[in-house]
């Protein structure tokens, strides 16, 4: 159906940046550097800047980045790792393919793991502790941290839907042994075609991770370190993506005022649970502008039927699905935000006057 407010509009988008975007097409293809040029350096060195970190990787996903974290932690069979109940699979996926154990516990009001449920979870085997700063809010990072250094344990932050986010003014991506970030096309820094990439502060841990992208081999020496993976984030995504980081900022802004429009136009309206952006010291970027209400279903064909696009993430829960064979110890949030979250259109394209279609439409469904 022709929908009066998309979800997110790619080439509105592209839009927006078209002579930036044709100029770094040009420019590579023009100069047939394709592969591991100055196009990836330069958007790691900008990566890593944006991060506050001293090192990034470009790779080809999310998954990717988790993976070889993972790897370069030294994370295998007889090990576990704690990670939320409430994401998407790929962050257990990660885990369960190098042999270790995904160890799930359950998310708080902020949809992000629950701190005070953690330290239940740690066993003799634990290794790691993989937070997940879901929608564009980081995890309670001050207390993992607290809790991962007081149990010597290892910690990857799947940072892919909060890039720009921060806690206490730290950046996500910065305060674990590792950040995981994605660049698909519908994230907060999205490429034309899939993307991942990796910060850190640990030397050892660059290394590791640039060779490893690159079947283990150290592409100065021509030594190899190791079997390897190809999963080079190739130079052209990076040099669009170099292009988008650096209108980030003024997208991250963006974000925060459509999200304030939404919450003026949508407070006290039926049952409706808005996003929580009330703690202190937490800044929210807003990835997804993500509402719950116990008439979710209602809701979502109401929007479409309307010409509203939204998006529900997970009606079933990863660890429900049979053929992955995890542990489902009873994760009372998890089910709750599963059976009634619903994802609002959030994107720079978007102008106040569709927000307001948004904001109109859900009103009416509730006859406010």
């Amino acid at each position: 159906m022709t929908f009066k407010v998309r979800f997110i509009d790619p080439p509105r988008n592209y839009s927006l940046i078209k002579d930036e975007i044709d100029a770094a097409y040009f420019r590579v293809m023009e100069s047939g550097q394709l592969i591991m040029r100055d196009e990836l350096k330069r958007f790691e060195e900008n990566l890593a800047a944006f991060t506050g970190t001293k090192y990034a990787v470009g790779v080809n996903s999310g998954y990717d980045a988790l993976q070889v974290c993972i790897r370069a932690l030294g994370i295998g069979p007889g090990d576990e790792v704690i990670v939320p109940a409430h994401t998407f699979v790929a962050s257990a996926s990660a885990i369960v393919n190098h042999g270790a154990k995904a160890v799930l516990v359950d998310v708080g009001s902020d949809h992000n793991i629950a701190c005070d449920l953690i330290e239940a979870a740690i066993t003799p085997a634990t290794r790691a502790i993989m937070p997940v700063h879901l929608n564009g809010l980081m995890a309670d990072m001050p207390k993992v941290m607290e809790i991962a250094d007081r149990h010597g344990l290892k910690t990857i932050e799947d940072a892919c839907q909060s890039l720009g986010a921060s806690v206490d003014g730290k950046p996500a991506g910065s305060w674990g042994d590792a950040g995981c970030w994605s660049f698909y096309p519908f994230k907060i820094l999205g490429g034309y075609g899939d993307g991942g990439g990796i910060t850190t502060n640990s030397r050892e841990l660059y290394d590791f991770a640039r060779r490893i992208r690159f079947n283990g081999e150290d592409r100065e020496t021509g030594q190899y370190h190791g079997h390897g993976y190809t999963c080079l984030l190739d130079n052209l995504q990076a040099a669009w993506l170099d292009v988008k980081l650096r209108h980030l900022p003024a997208w991250i802004e963006r974000r925060r005022a459509i999200a304030a429009r939404y919450d003026a136009g949508l407070s006290g309206v039926g049952d409706l649970v808005l996003p929580r952006n009330d703690r202190e010291g937490f800044r929210h970027v807003y990835q997804n502008y993500v509402i719950a209400t116990e008439r979710r279903e209602e809701l979502f064909d109401y929007l479409t039927e309307h010409g509203v696009e939204t998006l529900v993430h997970w009606r079933k829960p990863y660890y429900r699905h049979e053929a992955l064979a995890l542990e489902d110890n009873g994760y009372p949030f998890t089910e709750l935000l599963s059976a009634s979250v619903i994802s609002l259109p959030m994107n720079v394209e978007i102008d106040d006057a569709e927000v307001d279609i948004v904001i109109d439409t859900v009103r009416s469904f509730y006859g406010a």
